[in-house]
């Protein structure tokens, strides 16, 4: 096993990332003789778009000592993340998924039980000191150990002087033996920023609307609630709350939209900006990976960007993405 310190990133993104395989067409999985081999997970997902905005920022996580482990690691240095931190299991594998795209939707096929990411544990908190770290709730849900490493950073602060940043991301297929709700409630509670999307915390704990959920997650300092295609709505500790319509966007696959919109709040944190311009740029990041059948979209041009970013109230309210 080898891993290494991460020590000029500005955010650290933590949790597993799989070898995809994906169809070429809208044929269902069953019926396909080629698939691409792609990269996809949460965090990671997270840290390219960061990276692609043009922050410093690293992944930490295990991969097996296998060809689909070097195939990740590849992937995410090719997109500006440094990886010295992930460590490589010679006894587990690199977890795997299949997309099963169709005129529906996408379904997903996971085997990743008992992969390497799965033994990661509080001991690798120590790879992960950064301003600004990000990690999610499918960690907690991978095995015991993942679920003490999520504490050990969310809870009980391990890395002291660090943001923490908690995507909820809620999986069902994941929780087989523990109650999700109470899981992930308190390292929902206990984040500096949160993300969780409105359909998700009715489902988890029968918050049906953004205020019933800033009521149930205080004191989290910064609580953003996602609305899929209505908006996002963020609120501060001082009271604050600021929300912000999605643009029109087109719809291709909705994997990863979530992270991207992750991606692009945290990278106006990071330069200072107010919720506003976080939101916004949140969900510029999400349009640009609806538009999309892969995980990790390419970034629009920054420039760009950040002229969309000064948009009016009512320039904002018409505009229409892809």
């Amino acid at each position: 096993m080898r891993g290494r310190e991460n020590a000029a990133a500005e955010v650290v993104c933590l949790g597993e990332t799989m070898a995809v395989l994906v169809p070429p067409d809208q044929e269902p999985l069953e019926r396909q003789h080629v698939l691409r081999l792609e990269v996809g997970g949460a965090e990671s997902n997270v840290a390219c778009g960061l990276a692609a905005l043009g922050h410093r920022v690293a992944w930490v996580s295990r991969v097996g000592d296998d060809p689909l482990g070097r195939r990740v690691l590849a992937d995410l240095q090719g997109r500006g993340v440094d990886v010295r931190g992930v460590e490589t299991d010679p006894d587990r594998p690199t977890g795997v998924y299949f997309k099963d795209t169709g005129l529906v939707g996408t379904g997903t096929y996971y085997y990743r039980r008992g992969s390497a990411a799965t033994r990661m544990g509080p001991g690798l908190a120590k790879a992960c000191h950064a301003r600004l770290l990000h990690l999610s709730g499918i960690t907690m849900a991978l095995s015991d150990s993942c679920a003490d490493l999520v504490a050990e950073i969310v809870v009980r602060r391990a890395v002291p002087g660090a943001t923490v940043s908690f995507d909820v991301n809620h999986r069902p297929a994941l929780w087989r033996h523990r109650d999700p709700a109470t899981a992930l409630l308190e390292p929902a509670r206990r984040a500096d920023i949160v993300f969780v999307g409105r359909d998700e915390a009715e489902t988890l704990w029968g918050t049906a609307k953004p205020e019933e959920i800033r009521d149930l997650l205080a004191p989290a300092a910064v609580i953003v609630v996602k609305d899929a295609e209505h908006g996002a709505t963020a609120y501060t500790a001082d009271g604050g709350e600021v929300f912000v319509a999605a643009p029109h966007s087109r719809i291709v696959e909705r994997v990863g939209a979530g992270d991207a919109f992750a991606a692009g709040y945290l990278a106006a944190h990071l330069e200072g900006r107010g919720p506003g311009v976080a939101l916004r740029l949140g969900h510029l990041m999400a349009a640009a990976a609806l538009a999309t059948g892969g995980d990790v979209p390419t970034a629009p041009d920054r420039a760009e960007l950040d002229r969309l970013l000064t948009l009016d109230e009512e320039e904002w309210s018409t505009l229409r993405l892809g």
